[in-house]
């Protein structure tokens, strides 16, 4: 199977983190499991072009847009080539073509332009996102339950990806130092006692918590995230209604 990277390092900025929304009241407990996958199958098992392009930013948002219609109870959503390459243009400046602009792109950037664009442009705005700490299991599970997502900006070490998965059911655990140029984003879509289920390539696998702690922290180099949309914002309402200040998190949202 072929496949590329195009995970870039973001910019060194502040940013919002969901445990500084947290209230006095305890939070409900996440079940023991759960998945969003069955729902955007369609759309999780899409590679949208991360075989040719260093596009995986713009394949992990297009795999989160699919999670989110699809839960929502909508046809999940389907990007085609045209709309991917369109968005690694607008996000990553690439030009279709020119190999030399394939330089991937950084998951901030991305993110900022989701939520004031839409992906596509025009449609499935998000409301904002928050950095989640990957070293806290139980803030890993709370924030995907509560959000049904997690996207990961992650410097793989070499062993994940010589050799490459080459279908679905891989598992990812530690395995030596990450390495910065094999800067990948994917997206998690579910938990269990042993990891998160992820979607990386148009197939799911796990990555287990002790590999998040290592490589989807700071002191690995990389970047873990929940991703906002509307549709999830209702329904975490719903899960935890006194658990976290939602005023105070969506006031953010438009100032920051």
């Amino acid at each position: 199977m072929n496949f590329k990277l195009g995970r870039n390092r973001p910019p060194v900025k502040r940013m919002m983190r969901l445990r500084d929304y947290r209230t006095a009241v305890v939070l409900p407990t996440p079940p023991l499991s759960c998945s969003y996958a069955p729902k955007a199958m369609p759309a999780l098992s899409q590679m949208y072009l991360n075989d040719e392009l260093g596009d995986c930013v713009i394949a992990g948002m297009a795999h989160l847009v699919g999670v989110f219609t699809g839960n929502a109870g909508q046809v999940p959503d389907q990007f085609t080539a045209d709309q991917i390459t369109g968005m690694y243009s607008a996000i990553g400046g690439y030009v279709p073509g020119d190999p030399s602009t394939d330089q991937g792109c950084d998951e901030r950037t991305a993110m900022a332009y989701w939520q004031s664009q839409g992906a596509p442009a025009g449609s499935n705005q998000i409301a904002g996102w928050v950095s989640i700490d990957g070293t806290n299991i139980q803030r890993v599970k709370t924030a995907l339950w509560l959000f049904e997502n997690l996207l990961f900006g992650v410097e793989l070490p070499d062993r994940w990806v010589n050799p490459a998965p080459e279908a679905p059911g891989f598992v990812w655990d530690i395995a030596g130092p990450a390495v910065e140029d094999n800067g990948h984003c994917f997206v998690g879509v579910g938990y269990d006692q042993q990891g998160v289920t992820i979607d990386s390539w148009g197939m799911l696998g796990k990555i287990t918590y002790q590999a998040i702690a290592a490589y989807a922290s700071a002191s690995g180099s990389g970047e873990l995230y929940s991703v906002l949309s509307p549709q999830a914002i209702a329904k975490a309402q719903a899960k935890a209604p006194n658990g976290y200040d939602w005023t105070a998190l969506q006031a953010d949202f438009q100032s920051f």
